[in-house]
């Protein structure tokens, strides 16, 4: 095994802070859309908007679970480092190691989180095409 510098683990740093921040932003188109929906359903009480509701808790949730993947993996990096720093080689190489799984977790929860939310617009374009055939 090639021996692991300091140079390596800091190479995700900037990877990892432009994920969280994608994520940062999901979250928060998520949180004003919340906000909306919640002031819609209070004035009409549609039941319709309850799928829509459950489909965002859900997709909150993985994005908190996206976010908390990682920034584990930006501390493990962090924590790589240091063993580096302390020429521990082979835990620094471990911990980076099991830093790349958090994030490849974290990838893996933004996948099945895409998903959900192509899953959650497809279902409003077929309520404009529904309503369309209705109205020609």
């Amino acid at each position: 095994m090639q021996e692991l510098t300091l140079t390596t683990p800091a190479l995700l740093f900037s990877a990892i802070s432009l994920i969280l921040l994608a994520y940062t932003n999901r979250f928060m188109s998520y949180a004003q859309l919340v906000r909306t929906l919640k002031e819609k359903y209070l004035t009409s009480y549609d039941r319709r908007m309850l799928p829509q509701i459950n489909n965002l808790r859900k997709r909150l949730y993985l994005t908190q679970v996206m976010q908390i993947l990682g920034i584990t993996s930006l501390l493990f990096c962090v924590v790589s480092m240091f063993f580096i720093y302390v020429s521990l080689f082979i835990v620094g190489a471990y911990i980076f190691g099991i830093a790349l799984l958090f994030l490849a977790a974290s990838l893996g929860v933004c996948i099945w989180e895409i998903n959900i939310s192509v899953k959650a617009l497809e279902i409003h374009l077929s309520d404009i095409e529904s309503e369309q055939k209705l109205n020609s």
